[in-house]
């Protein structure tokens, strides 16, 4: 017997590539509420850095996972997967349309490969004795002594990634199954909607180089410069303060550059971001891309894909 799924719509792409107009206005043509698939985005008052949409920008359109978190607060992988399922079903349960919108690649594909967290894999005191080892040891050494025992993990591993080196030898040693099976498992769970993603790409760099040049330049008319100001007054968070856009313009806000610099090294940052983001999705043969430059109406290509795909 075939089981008719409830549908889910994402919506992905790198920063400054047009992901929240696109969605809200699918969300009007649909009947949808936006859930968010942002790192940053979760955190109370960093409007103008993370490209928050306002009241105006949003269309009467309901945001969640947004605007609830304070920054000195941290937000695991698996506290998101729990969130976005729970706000899936809150709005199917409503009839409506659930729409991911966001370019946190790890966020997206956890919750769009129902990625299954178990909460008994975990011992502080084991990963501080193995934070300890790889500080003293390094990496490669702990790398080999994965490969003994998990050799397809150990060959994806480079010796600066001291959490999953650390992580790949904690799971092994608490549940006796390796990180790669892990990993699989973890997937082995269907994804409980129909889904159908959209990526939003440029068959020219330049021009979403260009977009997000020009998104500083507005983010900066919006008073960037003083939200960075007083974050940095009130926060200390390690997590909240890596978002690009604040710790650029730090070196200025303490006299050691030039805004001319500082700015155009949030430019650059964002950039390098957005190549990454893109090289992330690339991976994922699920997404249906649209090349942004190549169309006047982006909302009709959706559609386009959306009446072919449903």
């Amino acid at each position: 017997m075939t089981v008719i799924k409830n549908k889910l719509l994402a919506v992905v792409g790198p920063t400054a590539s047009g992901k929240t107009a696109l969605s809200i206005e699918l969300a009007k043509k649909h009947n949808g509420e936006i859930i968010s698939a942002d790192s940053m985005q979760i955190y109370k008052g960093m409007s103008i850095a993370t490209a928050k949409p306002d009241k105006t920008e949003m269309q009467g359109i309901p945001h969640h996972i947004m605007d609830f978190l304070e920054p000195e607060e941290t937000f695991s992988v698996s506290e998101y997967v729990k969130a976005a399922n729970r706000a899936a079903e809150d709005i199917t349960a409503r009839g409506k349309l659930p729409i991911l919108c966001g370019g946190t690649g790890l966020y997206v594909r956890s919750f769009l490969d129902n990625v299954q967290f178990s909460q008994e894999e975990n011992d502080p005191q084991l990963r501080k004795e193995l934070s300890e080892r790889y500080k003293n040891e390094g990496g490669e050494k702990l790398i080999e002594e994965i490969a003994s025992f998990d050799p397809e993990t150990a060959s994806k591993l480079l010796p600066s990634n001291s959490k999953r080196i650390i992580r790949a030898i904690e799971i092994y040693t608490l549940t006796g199954i390796t990180m790669s099976e892990s990993v699989r498992r973890s997937k082995s769970v269907p994804f409980p909607y129909d889904k159908l993603v959209i990526g939003i790409t440029f068959s020219d760099r330049q021009v979403l180089y260009s977009r997000i040049n020009r998104r500083v330049d507005i983010m900066l008319e919006n008073g960037l410069l003083e939200e960075a100001k007083e974050f940095y007054k009130r926060n200390n968070s390690i997590t909240a303060s890596a978002a690009i856009g604040y710790k650029e313009l730090l070196p200025y806000l303490e006299g050691r550059c030039s805004l001319e610099e500082a700015v155009e090294k949030l430019k650059m940052e964002t950039r390098r971001y957005a190549k990454r983001q893109l090289t992330w999705f690339r991976r994922d043969e699920y997404i249906h891309w649209i090349e942004a430059d190549k169309t006047d109406d982006i909302v009709n290509e959706a559609e386009k894909l959306i009446s072919a795909e449903w």
